[in-house]
């Protein structure tokens, strides 16, 4: 069995990215690396990875960025992303 050139390579990946929608689906995925960090992928150009410890302190001040957020927002610090 012949190597695919690379046509046929390019041709495959483009199938395959029509089938799934491309990469960006707009859902969340989660992973856990290698060192044990835990991975967010999906919400920018780079996973956010923190370790187990820091998504608990993350988590646990949850309404507390929640409120500094709408705050930010309600003084028009923010910058946000046109629908």
């Amino acid at each position: 069995m012949s190597e695919p050139t690379y046509e046929e390579l390019k041709a495959r990946v483009a199938e395959l990215e029509k089938q799934k929608g491309g990469r960006r689906t707009g859902s969340l995925e989660f992973r856990v690396g290698e060192k044990g960090g835990v991975s967010v992928y999906g919400l920018g150009r780079f996973p956010v990875t923190l370790y187990y410890e820091q998504w608990i302190r993350l988590l646990d001040a949850s309404s507390d960025l929640r409120q500094f957020l709408e705050s930010a927002k309600a003084d028009g610090k923010l910058k946000l992303k046109e629908k």
